[in-house]
């Protein structure tokens, strides 16, 4: 079994989060203090560590760094810190993935697999390394930057970079892809499409601070112009 330490301060979330996880065939602890994070870390080997930021001895970016430089395992960072600055420091300070609170525990857990999935193969994770392409979860609606920044996506997004994904850098049409988007009885044409890509493309680069592999091809259509894979 993968163990699994759940470090939050807030003993409601922790033991529902642990319960859970332990229900889905996880071997989770959790732990409330940096002193019992290093405790445990010490007594075996971990798999993931899913850290808060705020805790009474200790600071979660910190203590994302420390774990990073001494220990070779996964870091999921859950925290109610969700803006961007906040996003880009956790991952500047050693974690793989950023999560807010108001994920549901199914999401978590969705992405706890991705990531084991990810340590797993040693090709897509090398420590101190950002991945080199674009990656997609259709479980948890998460678009994953090569800099490890994680966007979530709406459900609109979400169909919409799936499209142009699967074609590999070729042009998708402005007819099917406003198809695939249209919402019955709604009325959708190109401003519609076209308001879709711009609120994308600034998202992206809010919160991953580089700019969206999303390109018009004139007369075409859109394509994804970056190397990505889609899971889940």
């Amino acid at each position: 079994m993968k163990r699994i330490l759940v470090v939050e301060d807030e003993p409601s979330l922790r033991n529902d989060l642990v319960e859970y996880l332990a229900m889905r065939g996880y071997a989770a602890e959790g732990i409330g203090t940096a002193r019992g994070l290093r405790a445990a870390l010490a007594a075996a080997p971990v798999a993931i560590v899913i850290l808060d930021i705020g805790l009474p001895d200790g600071n979660g970016f910190d203590l994302a760094g420390e774990i990073r430089a001494q220990h070779d395992c996964g870091i999921i960072m859950l925290t109610a810190l969700g803006e961007a600055d906040d996003r880009i420091r956790g991952f500047e300070s050693g974690a793989d993935i950023y999560l807010v609170k108001h994920s549901s525990l199914r999401e978590i857990e969705a992405t706890v697999q991705s990531l084991l999935r990810r340590l797993q193969d040693p090709r897509s994770r090398a420590v101190g390394r950002a991945p080199d392409q674009w990656r997609l979860n259709r479980a948890t609606w998460n678009l994953t930057a090569p800099n490890s920044s994680e966007i979530k996506l709406t459900a609109t997004e979400l169909a919409f970079v799936v499209a142009l994904m699967e074609r590999a850098g070729q042009p998708c049409s402005r007819e099917d892809l406003t198809q695939l988007l249209a919402r019955p009885q709604t009325s959708w044409d190109n401003r519609h499409l076209d308001a879709v890509v711009n609120r994308l493309r600034r998202k992206i680069k809010d919160y991953a601070q580089i700019e969206a592999p999303i390109k018009m091809i004139y007369g075409r259509g859109y394509a994804f112009s970056a190397p990505g894979s889609i899971e889940g």
